[in-house]
This record gives structure tokens, C-alpha cells and sequence, in this order.
């Protein structure tokens, strides 16, 4: 008996032993796990913050140049959010076409718009077009005196945001002007602390946004495969 019971504590300790194999394991691999996401998540943030430096620095040239033309009256620029606004004047009355005097000032952006793509792989630049909420009194059928046809404000937000983006992607290849995407919101996003029908709402926001950072989760497929089920 007492042999067997020998037997039995040794197979006790071959079990704690293994049992304590098994779990410095586990325990290194969950820390090898976290510092690997701790690393991921860094160069995520470094990565973003670079490119927010682009966006800014670019911005800033653009602001410059534009100053230099003293075409400042066209635009705003919020650097810190990554958006130009364009504002109402660079359009003719009631019209999607761009003054000459607007496509003059504008002659530089091109280049700009050319380095932000270079610069940020994977960023897009989204034209906004937005309208005060009177509605449309006649529709406008007239195209070559107006660069489109309309009968609402949607119509007309989305044509002037269109003529904007032709200010902007003259230097991109067909493959990279795909990511300067347009939209026509009509009077449906009103600028804050003013009324609908205010005309400062008539503008095209032009804003610059770098690609979403993929995390480790996202990137994982298996992960996805049971996000689905």
C-alpha cells in the first residue's frame, strides 16, 4: 500500500508540475498579447498624429496662399477640425458656377490637394454643399448659364459642391480623385446659433480626413467571424 501510495504522489507532483508549466505559459502568452496591443495602439497614435500634422501644415499653406491673393473674403479654415468652408460668394446668383475671380484664387490649391493625397495614403477629402432653407422659387433649367439644373436645394447644394471639387482634384490621377468624394445636404445641416434662412448657411464645407486606423481586433478575422454570429 505504501508503495502505491507513493506511486500516486508522484503522479500528484507530475500533474502540479505540469499544471504549473501550463499556466506560466498562459500567463506569457497574455502578456506577450498585451504588450504587443500596447505597441499596436502607440504606433496607432503616432500614426494619427502625424497625419493630423500633415493635414494642418497643409492647411496652413493653403491659408497662406489663399491670403496672398487677397481671397481671403472666399474661405474660412478651422485647422484644428481639418475643414475649409467655402463660402457663398465664389458662386455666381442663384448658380453652381464658380466666379473667375474665385477660380483665380483658387489656381493653387490643386497642388496642395495633390500633397495631402501623396502624404496621408488612404485619406479622402469630403465636399459638402449646404443651403439656407428658402425654398426654390423657379426651377433653373438654364445649364450653361448656371453649370446645372435644379428645382430644390439639394439639387443645388450637391451641383456647387461638384463645381468645388473640380477646383480640387486638377493635379490627381482618375484612381486618386475617387477619394474626393461630394454631397448636397440642402438646408438640412444649418450652421449653429444662426436661423435656417440665414444666408451664411449657403456654403460647401471641404474637409480633409485621414484613414480610420485598423486596431488588432479589427484586423483579426476570426474576430469579424464572431462579430457576425
Amino acid at each position: 500500500m505504501k508503495e502505491k501510495s507513493n506511486e500516486w504522489v508522484s503522479i500528484a507532483d507530475l500533474m502540479a508540475g505540469v499544471m504549473a508549466v501550463v499556466m506560466l505559459l498562459l500567463v506569457m502568452s497574455v502578456l506577450q498579447k498585451m504588450f504587443s496591443d500596447a505597441k499596436h495602439k502607440k504606433e496607432m497614435e503616432q500614426g494619427a498624429a502625424s497625419q493630423r500634422q500633415v493635414v494642418a501644415r497643409i492647411m496652413t499653406e493653403l491659408k497662406t496662399s489663399i491670403t496672398q491673393q487677397g481671397a481671403d473674403g472666399f474661405a474660412s479654415f478651422d485647422i484644428e477640425a481639418g475643414k475649409i468652408t467655402l463660402r457663398d460668394n465664389i458662386f455666381g446668383r442663384g448658380s453652381a458656377c464658380i466666379t473667375p475671380q474665385a477660380k483665380s484664387a483658387f489656381v493653387s490649391v490643386e497642388q496642395k490637394i495633390a500633397a495631402f493625397m501623396t502624404e496621408v495614403k488612404g485619406g479622402q477629402i469630403f465636399v459638402e454643399g449646404h443651403t439656407d432653407n428658402l425654398p426654390v422659387g423657379n426651377p433653373v433649367t438654364d445649364f450653361s448659364r448656371f453649370c446645372t439644373v435644379y428645382d430644390d436645394n439639394y439639387t443645388l447644394s450637391a451641383a456647387r459642391a461638384r463645381e468645388a471639387r473640380k477646383l480640387l482634384i486638377g493635379a490627381l490621377d482618375t484612381d486618386t480623385a475617387r477619394r474626393v468624394v461630394v454631397a448636397g445636404y440642402g438646408d438640412s445641416q444649418p450652421l449653429p446659433h444662426i436661423t435656417s434662412s440665414d444666408g451664411k448657411n449657403r456654403r460647401v464645407e471641404v474637409r480633409f480626413v485621414p484613414p480610420v486606423p485598423v486596431t488588432t481586433t479589427s484586423a483579426n478575422p476570426s474576430s469579424r467571424s464572431h462579430a457576425q454570429h
